[in-house]
């Protein structure tokens, strides 16, 4: 805030690994009550510690592949086991698009839609089927002004843990049975808890903009459980018009977000 000046609302957001997603989704909402003209928002954590760890490792979360490092993060793969926590951070400047446009610039993507849930179902694992975090889904392709077979492409919560991988994918089957492609980028560069959403719609952002989706890392189609089209091997060209980013954390916090090409 001292650096940039910024003299409008500050706060932050925390629901577990969907913080970052959440924090873009209330950045957009006071970008249009008009609280604020332009919003900084994302996420950051910094929590490989003993404690943190150890406590992650008590509860079965993380992999156990200490032997093949490189390979332990698993996202869809028949032979997951857990995830890799990591550390990171990521920043968006959101600003609405007329705003922009009055300014000569476009923006990289539009966030057209946010949705939001809760499980109300168990302390980390979660609810099965996937029923509420498809209300979330739901919600931010709505508010998008699309329908569920306009996304093209998935950015994948991925956590590469053998609950959440059969929720999602089951969601996504449900949801979006056309078979848009998927990715999760926890494969490479596992899970930054509270970072994770940000950096994810990032990623998402630079997919819409680049026209390419990357892979999912340790990933192949002989070993991918679900019937999901995740891209493996190598990063695919695509144009991809509208996608969700999926974030579902601990405690059963479930946020998507649904963007749109400019």
């Amino acid at each position: 805030l001292l650096d940039l000046g910024a003299r409008g609302p500050s706060l932050a957001t925390e629901t577990a690994c969907a913080s970052g997603a959440s924090a873009l989704a209330v950045a957009r909402d006071l970008l249009l009550s008009g609280a604020c003209d332009i919003a900084v928002a994302g996420g950051t954590e910094a929590a490989i510690t003993p404690v943190v760890t150890t406590g992650f490792q008590r509860m079965g979360a993380l992999s156990s592949r200490t032997g093949d490092p490189a390979a332990a993060s698993r996202p869809f793969a028949d032979d997951r086991d857990g995830f890799v926590i990591s550390e990171g951070a990521a920043i968006l400047v959101l600003e609405r698009v007329g705003d922009a446009r009055a300014r000569g610039r476009r923006g990289y993507a539009q966030l057209a839609g946010t949705g939001m849930s809760s499980d109300a179902h168990h302390p980390t694992a979660p609810a099965p089927g996937g029923n509420v975090a498809e209300v979330a889904l739901r919600a931010a392709v709505a508010e998008a002004g699309l329908r569920p077979s306009d996304i093209d492409h998935v950015n994948a919560h991925g956590t590469s843990t053998p609950k959440n991988d059969e929720m999602e994918a089951e969601l996504i089957g449900r949801v979006l049975p056309h078979g848009p492609s998927v990715t999760a980028a926890k494969g490479v560069l596992g899970h930054s808890l509270g970072a994770a959403g940000a950096v994810e719609a990032a990623l998402t952002v630079l997919t819409i903009h680049h026209s390419t989706v990357p892979p999912v890392a340790n990933l192949t189609p002989q070993s991918l459980a679900f019937d999901l089209d995740c891209v493996t091997g190598a990063e695919r060209r695509q144009d991809v018009r509208a996608a969700v980013s999926h974030s579902f954390g601990f405690g059963g916090h479930n946020v998507v977000l649904a963007f749109r090409a400019n």
